[in-house]
């Protein structure tokens, strides 16, 4: 039995050089964090069959919970943010997409590259979308088409950023890193 509040990385895991998986993650199965990955506080992971993969440099926030479908895998491309309090539950994550706060994704579902799903959207089962889709609601419809790529590798940077700060005992960004950003950002 663990210690209240302690994390776990089961056997099976494979930590292929993530920036951060915080001390609190429950890491279960067969499950392949990329490299530059950050697996945040309170993340769960369970992949009792099948998989679960995070791609390079992708970003798994606070309070996420990750499992495989009865007949599917997890998975997540390259340079996404899957946003705090998300489901993700045996399905397919494009490159460089955002999973927004609360949402739930379910099985065999497939979310496009560069593509946002909004906030408490519930994407049903074997729901397809394609590419540089906006997906929202419940259940989730697309509800524009544009490309949301580049917005989404600057969020994912961010979040490596500060996974790489975290790693190294520091959760706030320097003055140097906030000039970064604000270029990075265009502002």
């Amino acid at each position: 039995m663990e210690e209240s509040g302690m994390g776990h990385i089961g056997k099976d895991v494979v930590l292929d050089e993530p920036a951060l998986v915080h001390a609190s993650a429950q890491l279960y199965g067969k499950v392949h964090i990329g490299p530059g990955a950050s697996i945040w506080p309170n993340v769960v992971t369970r992949a009792e069959m099948h998989e679960i993969r995070i791609g390079a440099r992708s970003n798994v926030q606070d309070f996420v919970m990750i499992h495989v479908g009865a007949f599917t895998p997890t998975i997540v491309g390259e340079d996404c943010s899957i946003t705090h309090h998300v489901t993700l539950h045996g399905c397919e994550i494009g490159d460089r997409c955002l999973i927004g706060i609360s949402a739930t994704i379910m099985d065999g579902a497939r979310i496009g590259a560069n593509s946002i799903v909004a906030g408490h959207s519930i994407v049903t089962e074997n729901a397809d979308f394609p590419a540089n889709s906006v997906i929202a609601g419940v259940p989730a419809k697309q509800i524009a088409t544009r490309d949301c790529g580049a917005k989404n590798i600057g969020n994912a940077r961010f979040y490596e950023m500060n996974a790489r700060n975290y790693a190294q005992g520091r959760d706030r960004l320097s003055e140097d890193q906030m000039a970064q950003l604000a270029s990075m950002f265009g502002s």
